[in-house]
């Protein structure tokens, strides 16, 4: 008799997790990264060292930092539900450039509670109908609680300046946040609405503290002016090129070079410099009065520029010289044959000046007038790239505000809004789907609570004396964390941008019910090579 065997569909090196197994396992590695990041949350979050080990260049590489995007982009995990939790992550931090940590932490408290739910023996699609059911209504109750101030060009400024300190209140240049949020709004307001983040230039040099950074107008080129070059230039006609400017290689591949004398070998490099000669001719036919390179420049190219007052700076790196082809308004030339039809930039001045103790050129009244610098200074360079990365998303959410217009009141107010709207919801609706849509709304509600936690206070009183006020009426109403109290906002000035949050609770809300969804995890035995 033949026993009832399930025959063996899969490969020897694959298998599959099905049912409550499967979910289970999505759920923990959702959650356990929303954990991960959670500390990090709030004003008064914690910092996180990410030490490398597998980088050979520098095997103890540290990265001291509390932006929820660089944490887990820094992680490697096999969880394929941790993947898609750090997948919207980036995502957000592309779009928005801020509520990285609150996307994750969202998704995870989601899944948290249809964790509950789905132990109460409630079908994960019943659950996702009422998730969608409480999307729309808290989505709908983040709009409405938008304001708008653009048609006030003061109020739109302070407008803009909150929102810089408020999203400074979570990282590291928090004791310095009313200087950098004052340097990250005039930088976004040169921009004039461009959203051009190319204008906008970030470099670091140790030295001074923190509230020694500044903002520059123009350009800053991390590099030196040649030698013998004139080291001011003013209203500068500006040449960039990205071209081979070294006269004593042969530059035929392959090629072998049998001479009988030594003066046949001088006969050759003759030849070159007169080649090189040449393009140097063609080059100071453009009439130009500063010549950038790409490349390296060699000494004698360097000195017939040098010798006809021509300002030389080469071996600009890529960047940098894509960057000032956009601020001067150039083009990045390869050939030099038509003098008439090459496009060269302006500049009002050209100079070197010094930062610390290093010697930079700073281009002023540029074509593109938007064009800026910050300087960053402080002790050491993990602090120096900590503040970069906090600075960056201050300066991406600025540029969703100033296309957006729209602001939130901050503080947890917009979440309790939300969950008191969606807790509304829930009254109406009948059957299972109502306790979806009661978990959605305690999901939304544990923000603000882990916001108090993670600065020591009692959570749970906080948050109910914040629901009671905007119940009652008080709709500013928002957790001052600095005081461990219920406060508002508006007189605080603590306001997000609504783009943000709008992004969060999207992506957040398809990514929980993308891992909800699942049932079966499916893992493929690597596909082999023929012989093996």
């Amino acid at each position: 008799m033949v026993g009832n065997v399930l025959p063996n569909v899969f490969d020897e090196n694959a298998s599959a997790d099905a049912g409550e197994l499967a979910r289970m396992q999505s759920f923990v590695g959702a959650i356990a990264v929303a954990d991960l990041v959670k500390t990090t949350l709030g004003p008064k979050g914690m910092d996180k060292i990410l030490q490398s080990i597998g980088d050979p260049t520098n095997k103890r590489a540290i990265t001291v930092t509390n932006d929820g995007a660089t944490i887990l982009k820094s992680i490697h995990v096999d969880n394929p539900a941790a993947k898609i939790l750090i997948d919207i992550s980036n995502t957000q931090d592309a779009e928005v450039g801020d509520g990285t940590t609150t996307v994750a932490v969202l998704a995870g408290e989601f899944l948290r509670e249809a964790e509950k739910l789905i132990q109460q023996k409630i079908h994960p699609q019943i659950i996702i109908q009422g998730w969608r059911l409480a999307r729309d209504v808290a989505l709908k109750t983040l709009r409405e609680a938008a304001m708008d101030n653009s048609a006030d060009e003061e109020a739109f400024k302070r407008d803009l300046k909150n929102i810089a300190m408020t999203t400074l209140s979570s990282k590291l240049l928090l004791h310095d946040r009313e200087h950098f949020a004052t340097l990250a709004v005039n930088a976004i307001l040169r921009l004039k609405g461009s959203g051009n983040l190319d204008y906008i230039k970030i470099i670091k040099k140790t030295g001074g503290t923190l509230g020694d950074s500044f903002l520059a107008d123009g350009f800053i080129l991390e590099k030196h002016i040649s030698t013998g070059c004139p080291r001011i230039k003013e209203n500068a006609k500006v040449l960039i090129a990205n071209t081979p400017m070294d006269h004593d290689k042969i530059k035929i591949f392959g090629s072998k070079v049998r001479v009988d004398s030594i003066m046949k070998v001088a006969d050759i490099e003759e030849a070159e410099k007169q080649k090189m000669k040449k393009k140097i001719d063609k080059i100071l036919a453009h009439k130009p009065d500063v010549f950038i390179n790409r490349q390296l420049i060699y000494n004698y190219p360097e000195q017939l520029l040098a010798e006809k007052g021509v300002m030389v700076i080469e071996h600009a790196d890529f960047d940098g010289t894509e960057r000032l082809a956009a601020v001067l308004g150039a083009d990045i030339l390869s050939t030099f044959d038509n003098p008439e039809v090459a496009k060269l930039g302006t500049c009002a001045r050209i100079e070197e000046i010094m930062i610390g103790e290093d010697k930079v050129i700073k281009f002023s009244g540029t074509q593109a007038g938007e064009a800026c610098s910050i300087v960053l200074r402080g002790s050491g360079s993990h602090i120096l790239d900590e503040a970069e990365r906090s600075l960056h998303d201050v300066i991406c959410v600025l540029i969703a505000a100033v296309k957006n217009h729209r602001i939130l009141y901050g503080g947890g107010n917009s979440e309790i809004r939300m969950s008191l709207a969606v807790d509304e919801l829930s009254k109406s609706v009948k059957g299972k789907q109502a306790l979806a849509i009661q978990s959605y709304a305690h999901a939304l509600k544990q923000l603000p609570t882990i916001i108090a936690d993670n600065a020591g206070y009692d959570s749970a009183e906080l948050v109910q004396n914040l629901r009671s006020e905007i119940y009652n009426g008080k709709i500013s109403s928002g957790l001052n964390m600095f005081k461990g109290i219920v406060d508002d906002m508006q007189t605080l000035g603590v306001t997000e941008c609504l783009r943000v949050k709008e992004q969060a609770l999207l992506s957040a809300s398809e990514a929980a019910e993308l891992i909800l969804r699942v049932d079966e995890i499916i893992r493929c035995a690597p596909r082999r090579r023929e012989g093996q």
